[in-house]
């Protein structure tokens, strides 16, 4: 059985920037492992612009993005192993490979670093009602059919959803000369970001029906309409609000969901509201020296906060790799409430986290001239004026040692009104 000091799982932005950190870091022995064939994960098919604001400072496509990583990867001579799928991952960092060249094999690793990403939410989740026609594909899918494989998919488009990834597709698929006809969204509110909703919906006179939802499919073999209905606050539908829509092709964007089949298989503990593993400072999950980052760990809304993440994670690997990480009896929970659905680490250790540590969260609903408060065993050490939160863009705190004093137990996040 061959050992590595690190394993990455996945060569998608965090597996990249996870690996880099960790050569950087001082560990040569890294290897990072990717199923598909070709490193780059789902920046490859992202073909607009965006990317890299934070990390470059400058406006970046997918693939240029990916390729910044890859060239100093590259350079650094991380080993990625391509076209090879992880089958297993056990709680003493044992992991069952496959791949056409190698078979089936094992590897050990002194460390892991989880990094898979996350899928999309299938229609099998939504329980609409109607036969199972061609036409119907994940906005992720159809990004993948016209951007990497020159198909576009049909003509008279509805996009069910409003997270970005259908945001993007309502203007790829305009631009591609598909006619669609209006993105629905089931909450009162986008969960894109607020840029994509301008650029992508507003200039190019595209409807955003909030608070609907689709109620039935029509056709037999090919799609051929949905009928779309209004929801109250129950999110049910509103009797005699159906509209029929006539369209061949039905994109689905309602959510994403963290890959986490081989964290659960090495006993990794998962957070009940991000769907990925629960951590601390360090990104390291309760099984000591699997660490996750990316989307795995819950799903951003900037790859530049992925990259950052995982760099994190990379680093920290390190250190556990040569045995650097310090002790720690005190364990600090850190919770959110009132507003704030989840933090990410869930705990921190004073002894462990250096000066400071950055926690990221996302509220619960959109919310205009409200105050995010950050309270230390009940005593209120940040009370900030934010002009607008919203569940699409993820906020961040700062979170010093020195703040965490010698006694806290509990850090609480919070929305108040003053």
């Amino acid at each position: 059985m061959n050992t590595y000091d690190i394993v990455i799982i996945g060569a998608g932005p965090a597996g990249l920037a996870a690996a880099i950190a960790a050569k950087e870091a001082g560990v040569d022995d890294v290897l990072v492992i990717e199923r598909d064939s070709v490193p780059g994960g789902i920046l490859n098919q992202c073909i607009h612009n965006g990317f890299g604001l934070h990390t470059f400072r400058e406006e970046l496509t997918g693939p240029e993005y990916a390729a910044r990583f890859l060239s100093r990867a590259g350079e650094l001579g991380v080993a990625i192993r391509l076209s090879t799928m992880v089958l297993s991952l056990s709680n003493e960092r044992v992991l069952t490979v496959t791949s056409r060249e190698r078979g089936v094999e094992q590897l050990r690793a002194r460390a892991v670093i989880l990094a898979m990403g996350c899928r999309e939410r299938p229609r099998g989740a939504l329980n609409i009602p109607g036969y199972r026609p061609a036409g119907i594909y994940s906005a992720g899918t159809a990004q993948r059919l016209v951007n990497l494989e020159g198909f576009l998919p049909g003509r008279e488009v509805v996009i069910l959803g409003s997270g970005d990834i259908g945001l993007i597709m309502a203007r790829r698929m305009t631009l591609e000369g598909a006619h669609v006809r209006c993105v629905a969204e089931l909450l009162p509110y986008s969960g894109g970001l607020k840029r994509n909703i301008v650029q992508c919906l507003h200039d190019y006179g595209i409807p955003l029906l909030l608070s609907h939802t689709v109620v039935d499919i029509h056709g037999r073999e090919r799609l051929e309409g949905v009928t779309l209905a209004e929801v109250g606050a129950d999110r049910k539908p509103v009797p005699g609000s159906e509209k029929y829509i006539p369209c061949d092709t039905l994109l689905l964007s309602v959510g994403l969901l963290p890959e986490n089949e081989l964290s659960e298989g090495a006993e990794v503990m998962l957070d009940r509201v991000t769907g990925g593993p629960a951590v601390n400072e360090s990104l390291e999950t309760n099984v000591p020296g699997i660490f996750a980052c990316g989307n795995v760990l819950h799903v951003h809304d900037l790859v530049d906060y992925v990259s950052e993440e995982a760099a994190r994670a990379g680093k920290a690997a390190a250190r556990f790799v040569r045995g650097g990480t310090p002790k720690s009896t005190r364990v600090v929970k850190l919770t959110g409430r009132d507003g704030v659905r989840y933090t990410v680490p869930q705990t921190v250790r004073p002894a462990a986290m250096g000066e400071s540590v950055v926690v990221r969260f996302r509220v619960a609903n959109p919310y205009y001239g409200k105050y995010l408060s950050c309270y230390v065993d009940g005593k209120r050490i940040s009370h900030r004026k934010k002009p607008i939160m919203a569940p699409g863009e993820m906020e961040s705190f700062t979170l010093t040692r020195e703040a965490l004093g010698e006694s806290a137990q509990e850090v609480v996040f919070c929305v108040e009104e003053e």
